[in-house]
């Protein structure tokens, strides 16, 4: 694959909005290591297992969407459709990704490798749920709440039962990715359709998918209340969901009243704020507390 291609697809599958998951992960390692700071090799294992995981993702979504973007207005500019990379670079790109990831499970332990898999598997179906299931932004929540536990995993190896908040945290993720993406897909509702495709604003219609996505985000908060309160944090992370609820807020204010053009503000900036903002809160808690937490 030539430097020119890799660009592209780097480029393409947006490698900075691994951010979005990466905050609740770095708070299930926190919880794996009883709020010690992680070695560095762990936590570099850790980074890498979740960049390459979701570079294999995003690369087979390309593969699997390259119809369905060379159809559409919005993603027809991208690597594919436009030419710029062959599905023979792409498909190179997918299989590097899955092989390094699962070498570095197999380097964090004999679960964490044979779940590895598993979680591919998790991945790569949302790029096909949408076909089949309105549930495909549920399949996406549900493969970026993997996050946490998965970092739980690296860490501790076995579960323990402190692992408790570490899921309610995973269903707060699964809930904030669905509401979000519920957001996003408003914007290809008229091509959906055309496409038979099963995203739930081409169901709903744009107004009723907004209502769910902000249920959907009322739900998450009660998540994280749940793996506060589980955990006996306190202040601090009080302080994170708040600021989290206020950022909700203002994402769906923006798109208020059908105000797609908003859309990229909604969804790019102010979710990837959410995470960092709250796993900031939850991490200096789980830190500075962490003879209280862990006694």
């Amino acid at each position: 694959m030539s430097s020119s291609a890799l660009t592209g697809i780097l480029t393409d599958i947006k490698l900075s909005h691994s951010i979005f998951a990466l905050p609740f992960a770095a708070i299930g390692l926190l919880i794996g290591t009883r709020g010690q700071a992680p070695g560095w090799q762990l936590a570099l294992a850790v980074l890498a297992a979740m960049v390459l995981a979701r570079s294999a993702a995003m690369g087979f979504n390309r593969l699997a969407d390259h119809r369905f973007d060379a159809s559409n207005p919005r993603t027809s500019h991208r690597v594919l459709p436009s030419g710029r990379v062959s599905r023979r670079a792409m498909t190179l790109f997918v299989v590097s990704c899955s092989a390094g990831f699962l070498a570095i499970a197999g380097t964090l332990g004999p679960l964490c490798l044979a779940l590895s898999p598993a979680v591919l598997i998790v991945l790569f179906a949302y790029s096909l749920a949408k076909r089949v299931t309105t549930l495909a932004h549920v399949v996406l929540g549900f493969a970026l709440a993997l996050a946490p536990p998965a970092a739980y995993l690296a860490a501790r190896g076995s579960v323990d039962v402190d692992v408790a908040p570490v899921l309610w945290f995973a269903g707060a993720v699964l809930l904030w990715v669905a509401g979000f993406d519920i957001i996003y897909a408003c914007q290809d509702v008229e091509h959906d359709r055309t496409q038979g495709l099963h995203a739930l604003p081409a169901v709903l219609g744009p107004q009723r998918a907004l209502l769910l996505s902000r249920w959907l985000h009322v739900a998450m908060l009660g998540c994280l209340i749940a793996g506060a309160v589980t955990l006996k944090l306190g202040l601090v992370t009080a302080i994170g969901i708040g600021s989290t609820a206020l950022m909700l807020l203002v994402e769906h204010g923006l798109v208020a009243g059908g105000r797609l053009d908003r859309i990229n503000a909604a969804f790019f900036t102010v979710n990837g704020v959410v995470g960092l903002v709250f796993a900031g809160c939850v991490g200096s808690e789980l830190v500075l507390r962490a003879d209280q937490l862990w006694p």
